[in-house]
């Protein structure tokens, strides 16, 4: 055997290597592209029902969120006006509270000055023995 043959001998064997690691290789690449096939036709049924469903719940959430803001605004607007009426009610419980003082410090008074009065016309009736009817 030359050198040529070989040569020739051993780019044969390692091509009968080579095409038997390729095979099984080729067959699962085989496999992989009918999966993938099978896949995209799925897909193809699927998703264009899954995209209107995102649509009608997206236009659902959009509906909400419009009935949220338009829910918070009206409890804004009840909000303030619970709170001037709140404010109302202090006004009025101050005004209360003030007269209410004025009121029991007047009574304090009068009867502080009745009492004085009587105290002063005891003692004077003391002083000067006895009652008089003017004369």
């Amino acid at each position: 055997m030359t050198i040529v043959e070989i040569a020739v001998l051993l780019v044969a064997v390692a091509f009968v290597v080579l095409v038997g690691c390729l095979v099984p290789v080729l067959m699962q690449v085989q496999k992989t592209v009918a999966e993938s096939e099978q896949l995209l036709s799925k897909l193809n049924a699927e998703v264009p029902g899954l995209v209107a469903e995102l649509r009608s719940m997206s236009q659902n959430l959009n509906d909400v969120t419009n009935q949220a803001r338009d829910g918070i605004g009206h409890a804004a607007v009840l909000l303030h006006a619970v709170g001037e009426v709140g404010e109302s009610v202090q006004q009025v419980h101050n005004v209360v509270r003030g007269s209410g003082g004025t009121l029991l410090n007047n009574v304090a008074s009068m009867v502080a000055g009745f009492k004085a009065a009587t105290h002063v016309v005891r003692e004077r009736m003391k002083h000067e023995g006895g009652t008089h009817n003017g004369g």
